[in-house]
């Protein structure tokens, strides 16, 4: 009998340890900018985030999670007027992400490993145009104005999801019209 309490003991308390809960992220206050550079500038923008959950340990540590962008929400905010829509329109395109053909991009977490207090490995699964591949980077928990918060800075190469245009991996002699391969994502995501 004392064997039997031991193992149910042991088996309470390894499911109590790995007991999750998964807050709701506030998706308005939550937001994903970009940066695409390229042989004489860059760019900056931001998309949407329809769709998100960080799965959380009791202890408070991140643990899961995924979330969906809405490709069809890219815009330019280094740009005005008629410039700002060629490029937001030339993004959506084929050229670039295909919008109409894939609407959303989404990130997957598979795995977790704290690096310290609040700060995170993580290692995903990254969808853009119906193409899936392996990404790694690094997640920074904190507090802003009570509430608590998860930011990445994730670089994302273009050429691995089949983005070509303007690519020096895919054309050649392009000289100063070369769009770089990476771009970088900041993703801030606001815990209810």
């Amino acid at each position: 009998m004392k064997k039997i309490c031991f193992s149910l003991l042991c088996s309470l308390a390894l499911f109590a340890a790995q007991a999750t809960t998964t807050p709701g992220v506030d998706l308005e206050k939550s937001n994903v900018s970009w940066t695409g550079a390229k042989v004489t500038g860059s760019h900056t923008g931001t998309i949407a985030i329809s769709e998100a959950n960080l799965e959380m340990s009791d202890a408070g540590d991140l643990v899961g999670g995924s979330f969906v962008i809405d490709m069809s929400t890219i815009t330019c905010t280094d740009l005005d007027g008629e410039m700002k829509g060629k490029l937001e329109g030339h993004l959506q395109s084929p050229d670039f992400f295909d919008v109409a053909n894939h609407s959303t991009a989404t990130l997957a977490i598979t795995s977790v490993s704290p690096r310290g207090p609040g700060s995170y490995k993580v290692l995903g699964d990254l969808t853009i145009k119906g193409i899936t591949k392996p990404i790694k980077f690094n997640v920074e928990m904190g507090e802003d104005e009570g509430m608590t918060v998860a930011t990445a800075d994730i670089e994302v190469d273009r050429s691995e999801y089949d983005v070509r245009y303007g690519s020096g991996s895919f054309f050649q002699d392009l000289a100063d019209k070369t769009i770089y391969d990476e771009f970088d994502l900041q993703v801030k995501l606001v815990l209810n």
